[in-house]
């Protein structure tokens, strides 16, 4: 087997999710990521764990969501109960045709995850991680060859994640200690929001493999302004571009988009915490370095921020504060690469790309 395959394996069981012999684990993958079920197999009856696999299709959800009424979706309490017995979860991307589910309706897309909001919040409370195969289809979305897109997913997640984890724990504190946060990008993005109270978290290789960014959640009502996420983002199986949202009070009161706008619509109509920012993630992975349409890496790029609609993530939010709730949580990108700032507390920490602490910055 090839050994970047077994090292992928070794790093998901080992640091991202430190399975030991006690642990029951679900793993779910489809079929074109066979050789990494093997190597990560292999891995788990070494230490001893008890392994569970689902095999996952985009052709059969294609034909069940196509099938069923919008009205019939309900919570799967058999997958419930699953992830109430469960220890750890791997969740394994990759497919021969990302764009499988793009004749389901968004309503009922929307319905399907309203439906299954519980097992995705049971999920969270397990050790969890999700990574990516280096698939066809998503090599052919990338415009890279097969052997290429290999060698681009295996070297992000080869890395020395210790020093990653250094290297944006500068970035986390500064989210931790501040209190208001503006982006400003050239004349289409200009948004502020109070991340008050809030934690700044160190996404080093834990939840994500890659990993490379930090994030956190914004103070639900006080998102103010405009955004133009002029990168586009997947969503069920569309390809949506430039994506405009504007805030009032938190709420998305206005949103239009080049491609897709029902697509859009339909996931801010999923419930009211749809309409609401539930994270603010800042890119920090210099060794992802171009975009691939897989919000997995595109997200971790150093020159990006992303918002994300919807659920804000546990880990920011202290007890006792409010977190937005949702059934959605939708990442998108702005690049940050020119006439671009980040402030926080009316200080720049990145310019066009370029953080303070790092050599080239511009005060």
């Amino acid at each position: 087997m090839d050994p970047r395959i077994e090292r992928h394996a070794e790093v998901l069981v080992d640091q991202c999710t430190g399975v030991t012999a006690e642990d029951d684990v679900v793993v779910v993958a489809p079929p074109v990521a066979e050789d990494l079920v093997v190597a990560l197999y292999r891995r788990l009856g070494e230490i001893g764990a008890q392994p569970t696999l689902h095999w996952s299709s985009a052709r059969a959800e294609r034909e069940y969501g196509r099938a069923m009424d919008e009205e019939a979706f309900r919570t799967p309490e058999h997958r419930l109960a699953e992830m109430e017995a469960t220890d750890v979860v791997i969740a394994i991307g990759g497919g021969t045709n990302l764009a499988e589910t793009s004749d389901v309706a968004p309503e009922k897309n929307a319905a399907r995850g309203r439906a299954h909001e519980p097992v995705f919040k049971e999920r969270l409370e397990t050790r969890w991680v999700i990574t990516q195969y280096p698939a066809p289809g998503s090599a052919q979305k990338a415009e890279m060859s097969t052997a290429a897109y290999e060698e681009f997913v295996w070297n992000a997640v080869d890395r020395d994640w210790e020093a990653q984890r250094d290297f944006q724990q500068e970035m986390a504190d500064v989210l931790t200690e501040g209190e208001e946060v503006r982006i400003r990008s050239g004349d289409t993005t200009d948004v502020t929001m109070s991340i008050e109270g809030m934690r700044g978290c160190n996404d080093w290789g834990t939840h994500n493999m890659p990993a490379g960014e930090v994030f956190t959640a914004p103070v639900r009502e006080s998102v103010e302004g405009e955004v133009l996420f002029d990168k586009p983002v997947m969503r069920n199986g569309r390809e949506l571009t430039d994506v405009f949202l504007r805030f009032e009070e938190g709420r998305v009161v206005d949103f239009d988009a080049a491609g897709h706008v029902d697509v859009l619509e339909a996931t801010l109509d999923t419930d009211e915490g749809a309409r609401y920012l539930g994270e603010l993630g800042i890119g920090m992975n210099r060794a992802i370095d171009r975009f691939t349409y897989n919000m997995l890496f595109d997200e971790k790029m150093g020159d990006t921020v992303h918002m994300a609609v919807g659920d804000a993530i546990d880990e920011c939010v202290p007890e006792g504060v409010e977190a937005n709730e949702s059934a959605a949580h939708v990442d998108m990108i702005v690049d940050m690469s020119e006439d671009s700032t980040i402030e926080v507390d009316g200080e720049v920490v990145q310019r066009d790309g370029t953080f303070r602490f790092e050599d080239g910055f511009e005060a």
